[in-house]
């Protein structure tokens, strides 16, 4: 598989063999969204607590006589029923995190990579430094390639444009160690870097 090469300036430099295995792979939805699940339930804090009655600081004094007065029988102002009482079957701090395995996790960034490039949203570029630090010229950039929600992936990303992309909305800049399904999905367009694309096939052969 070979796709062209590109200038910030969307003028062809070339071209560059991509493995088939890695970015001609099948379409799967239920992979797919079986590792954004995993992804986002991991960064679920789980800090949410409620009291069960054992928690609760109150007096444990009967509230009034068992019989004689017509109402109903309590016990405690602990009872879930009563304003400031326990919480039944609450939330608990638990981590929301389950296992997958690395096969599927691997299989999940081949099918994102396959997906943006048969659907023609996967740019290769020979490099991209914005110098200056300034989001104008990455704007510019951009709008050689009539992109506005982009993700731009480079072995060595400079500081300058991590810099530049900051105040861009979804316009995110990942070294290859940070490529993640979630983050391809959500954004139209992938900016890959030549050195990029050997250090992606490295990593998932």
């Amino acid at each position: 598989m070979k796709v062209d090469i590109y200038s910030v300036a969307k003028e062809r430099m070339g071209e560059i063999s991509l493995s088939p295995s890695i970015f001609g792979c099948e379409y799967r939805a239920d992979i797919l969204h079986e590792v954004v699940t995993w992804q986002l339930a991991k960064r679920r804090l789980g800090t949410h607590q409620t009291k069960e009655v054992d928690a609760i600081t109150a007096s444990t004094r009967k509230i009034y006589a068992q019989k004689g007065t017509g109402r109903a029988r309590h016990g405690s102002v602990k009872a879930p029923q009563f304003r400031g009482g326990a919480t039944v079957f609450g939330p608990h701090v638990r981590d929301h995190g389950f296992k997958l395995n690395k096969k599927v996790r691997k299989l999940g960034l081949k099918v994102a990579l396959s997906s943006k490039l048969s659907a023609t949203e996967l740019f290769v570029l020979d490099s991209i430094n914005i110098e200056s630090g300034k989001t104008k010229d990455l704007l510019k950039v951009l709008g050689n390639f009539d992109a506005k929600s982009v993700l731009i992936i480079d072995s060595n990303v400079s500081s300058a444009t991590a810099k530049a992309a900051a105040n861009l909305y979804k316009v995110d800049v990942l070294p290859v160690e940070g490529l993640n399904v979630y983050d391809i999905l959500n954004h139209k367009a992938l900016f890959v870097t030549a050195d990029a694309i050997k250090s992606i096939e490295e990593r998932l052969q």
